[in-house]
């Protein structure tokens, strides 16, 4: 594991909101009327935020201490009226289980933010279950990466921006480290901007778009459903993986394009690749992946800190972001309204260089 230096910096700029198309809920072809993509309220001292299970189980002792970090970053932790229970041996519940909690956490206007507690499967099993209108009537932060792919999915569909983080069972370790205290920052306010080391699959170049993407082979799936978010034009494409053979990396990528989604995107961002297998002889998933990006002449950022690996940084889902790959690094950098302005410096540790 190599460790390489990035560069937080924190924008405070004004932006228009972006349109964002949504289609009907049972149609993902089906014109409706465009919707603007929202910003959530950032978080202040003494907000609510609900730690639900959406997917599989997580042992209460891991979502009391992660209830303990957010105590201790000012805020009041509300647990899910269903999170400890367990459906047969994995899920965290039973689907109605599960979406019940979802709902309550959209629903209750005092909750501010939902921090999901783990992913793992099950958030396909109810994507057709609640509406668009559901997830868009009380705007609020969504964190999660994994499997919560789909409810941003789902969320940048209804509108609403959303944060791909890491979750309380991950913030039950202490809530102290990179990952965890930008999560903090940027729920009150703090917008990272990312200076990421040069890759040698990088392709150079400047592109704005909608951010949209997340676990690889939880976001292919999605495709034509209501949790579908690569509809539109202008779109920043982001993934990242854990445990998959190369093949089933492939093979799901190619889905994407074959689905059109590689025509609407203006750039790429490859994040971490987490205990994946090298079947063939590319030198990593990067190399095997650029043969196919390299032809739609858009820019690719390789090697973001960003999935199943010990530094997960957050990403704000929905939002406009800007990535300039350069020979000498590239940068990431949102339009957020309303952030603080400030500057950090940590170390990262990335293993897929």
């Amino acid at each position: 594991m190599k460790r390489y230096s990035v560069a937080l910096l924190l924008l405070a700029t004004a932006f228009m909101l972006t349109s964002f198309s949504v289609k009907g809920d049972d149609d993902p072809d089906k014109k409706t009327a465009k919707r603007q993509c929202v910003q959530p309220g950032f978080l202040k001292a003494g907000d609510r935020v609900a730690l639900v299970s959406p997917a599989y189980f997580t042992p209460m002792e891991k979502v009391e201490k992660a209830a303990k970090v957010l105590r201790g970053w000012g805020l009041e932790p509300v647990v899910g009226p269903n999170v400890g229970k367990m459906y047969v041996g994995k899920y965290a519940g039973t689907v109605d289980e599960r979406l019940a909690d979802i709902r309550w956490a959209l629903s209750d206007t005092t909750i501010k933010a939902i921090v999901c507690n783990r992913g793992g499967y099950g958030t396909i099993q109810y994507i057709d279950s609640v509406s668009l209108d559901e997830w868009s009537a009380n705007p609020k932060w969504l964190v999660g990466f994994s499997d919560i792919t789909t409810l941003h999915g789902l969320l940048t569909r209804s509108g609403v921006m959303s944060i791909h983080g890491t979750m309380s069972s991950l913030l039950a370790d202490g809530g102290t480290d990179l990952t965890s205290t930008l999560l903090r920052d940027l729920l009150m306010g703090t917008v990272p901007q990312y200076e990421v080391p040069a890759h040698p699959q990088n392709i150079e170049g400047t592109a704005s778009g909608i951010l949209v993407g997340g676990n690889l082979c939880t976001f292919a799936p999605n495709l034509r459903s209501q949790a579908d978010a690569t509809k539109e034009q202008d779109l920043i494409l982001f993934i990242e993986e854990v445990g998959e053979s190369m093949h089933n990396i492939d093979r799901q990528f190619n889905i994407l394009a074959m689905n059109g989604v590689l025509d609407r995107c203006k750039g790429i961002i490859l994040g971490e690749f987490t205990g994946c297998n090298n079947e063939f002889t590319y030198k990593n998933i990067e190399e095997m992946l650029r043969q196919y990006i390299v032809k739609y002449n858009i820019p690719l950022l390789c090697g973001f800190p960003g999935g199943h690996g010990d530094v997960n940084l957050p990403l704000v889902m929905g939002a406009p972001v800007t990535i300039d790959v350069r020979s000498d690094g590239a940068t990431i950098r949102f339009d957020i309204d309303g952030a603080q302005q400030t500057v950090a410096t940590g170390k990262i540790t990335n293993g897929n260089k």
